[in-house]
């Protein structure tokens, strides 16, 4: 046996020896095994929906109404006396319910929305509907859309429980109104009548009663 050979297999005594060793150490693999854990495995899971931290800001009022403002605390007392208010889903149901009021008023229907109207603001409707049907007018209107509608001021009493938010909204509407013959005496059928309006709605926090009531209108 030459040297060349007997060098040979020493080496390959080594190399086996060597594979036998890591064997020992890392194991073998046989049948299912779990995927390698990749990086992105371990990072931190970022949440993408909306969670209140626990002293922070509430983004649902301060989307609304300035920080630390007078709204701002009102309707904080709004949420800690109901916690199921919220002031998004607040202003999209005012949102339709400016759009109910103003066109029933303008059909002079107070039938339909006299649950959702305070006794004085009905009073004031009924007197304004009354007056132009003595006078033989009637309206034409039809509601186009919302261009702005802003949480305009929030009220809370504590001790009644009672809760006021003020909403400005500025609607657009298509708007005549005709005389005895017909004729039209204000409006233009081709023309979209821009409306703008504050009206403050209430409501007794913490009750079973869902609705708000229409308690002042202004401009």
């Amino acid at each position: 046996m030459n040297g060349s050979l007997i060098q040979l297999l020493v080496l390959a005594g080594i190399a086996i020896f060597l594979i036998l060793k890591l064997r020992s150490v890392l194991g073998t693999r046989d049948g299912f095994e779990k995927p390698p854990i990749l990086l992105d495995d371990v990072r931190p899971r970022v949440r993408r929906d909306f969670e209140v931290i626990e002293g922070g800001a509430d983004r649902d009022i301060i989307d609304h109404v300035p920080e630390g403002s007078d709204a701002a605390r009102a309707l904080q007392a709004m949420k800690q006396a109901e916690p199921s208010f919220a002031v998004t889903p607040f202003l999209e149901g005012a949102r339709s319910a400016y759009e109910m009021i103003l066109m029933a008023y303008e059909r002079g229907d107070l039938d339909s929305i006299r649950p959702f109207l305070a006794d004085d603001v009905e009073a004031s409707f009924a007197e304004a509907i009354a007056a132009r049907e003595q006078e033989g007018l009637t309206v034409d209107a039809s509601f186009v859309g919302m261009k702005e509608l802003v949480l305009h001021d929030a009220t809370f009493n504590k001790d009644s429980g009672m809760a006021e938010i003020s909403v400005r909204f500025v609607g657009e509407q298509t708007y005549v109104v005709r005389n005895k013959a017909g004729e039209i005496v204000e409006g233009n059928p081709r023309e979209i009548k821009r409306q703008r309006d504050i009206w403050t709605f209430a409501r007794r926090m913490g009750i079973d009663d869902p609705n708000w009531q229409l308690v002042a209108t202004g401009d």
